[in-house]
């Protein structure tokens, strides 16, 4: 009974927002190539490069944010920039982004966030490499907005972080906008994405290999585990699953389409 309970107020607080409208049908039709997708991939390598140059680093010359609560002020902020055409929903202007109590479990997880819908706070895995963290934050501020599907939550994450004037901001947003499509690309097209990843400018690959010692020293069961029951939690509630991005690709080139 306590179970069915708490699962009738998920549906009413948070599960219902899964059968809202998709941004797709708001947006113009559009048939997308490959060529189009690599010339996406070169515009947004470009502009790794060019916002990297705006960032702090440590002392082992990886990115490293500076003022956490500048970025929290700044996805506030850029809420209430997302186009009255793709949403009317108010933008919350109310801080309830936390650090996960957590981050030592999930950081072998595989999540990088998550959204409690009966709290309706953003939480974040604090342990991350910075480079995931402001796109993180703008990730889960989308759920707090009312975006249920995850790759809704990206696109509404890249809204907020497109024009960003904070650095750090803009930067893990056009960071996570290029590892996004280059996912997408790399079993069809692997020699594509490695002269990409090649011509990554040496911040970027710092900024890289810190990942991927993080992914690694993290990787295991766990994060298999996690894996696979987030895929089945997702194709339960109208998605396409986890490990998908062609969704996310869309909305950006229909958009981008759009707003020239």
């Amino acid at each position: 009974m306590f179970l069915n309970v708490l699962y009738f107020i998920y549906q009413i607080f948070w599960g219902m927002l899964y059968f809202q409208k998709p941004l797709l049908e708001k947006l113009p039709e559009k048939n997308i190539g490959l060529n189009e997708v690599k010339f996406l991939t070169l515009k947004y390598l470009e502009k790794c490069k060019k916002s990297r140059k705006f960032v702090s680093e440590d002392e082992h010359g990886v990115f490293r944010i500076n003022d956490f609560q500048k970025v929290e002020t700044e996805v506030l902020a850029q809420q209430k920039k997302i186009p009255a055409f793709l949403s009317r929903k108010s933008a919350t202007e109310i801080h309830a982004f936390k650090k996960s109590l957590f981050h030592n479990v999930i950081s072998y997880s595989g999540i990088l966030g998550y959204y409690n819908p009966f709290t309706a706070e953003a939480q974040y895995n604090a342990d991350l490499p910075d480079t995931y963290l402001p796109f993180t934050l703008a990730h889960e501020s989308a759920h707090q907005l009312g975006f249920a599907r995850e790759q809704e939550a990206n696109f509404v994450g890249y809204l907020i972080g497109r024009n960003s004037k904070n650095p750090d901001l803009k930067y893990s947003t056009d960071y996570f906008v290029l590892k996004s499509i280059l996912n997408s690309l790399v079993e069809e097209n692997p020699e594509f994405v490695k002269n990409v990843i090649d011509n990554y400018s040496e911040g970027m690959k710092r900024d890289r290999n810190a990942e991927k010692l993080f992914v690694e020293k993290h990787a295991g069961l766990l994060d298999i585990f996690f894996g696979f029951t987030n895929d089945l939690f997702l194709k339960s509630n109208q998605q396409d699953g986890s490990i998908t991005y062609s969704y996310f690709i869309d909305l950006l080139l229909r958009y981008d389409e759009n707003v020239k």
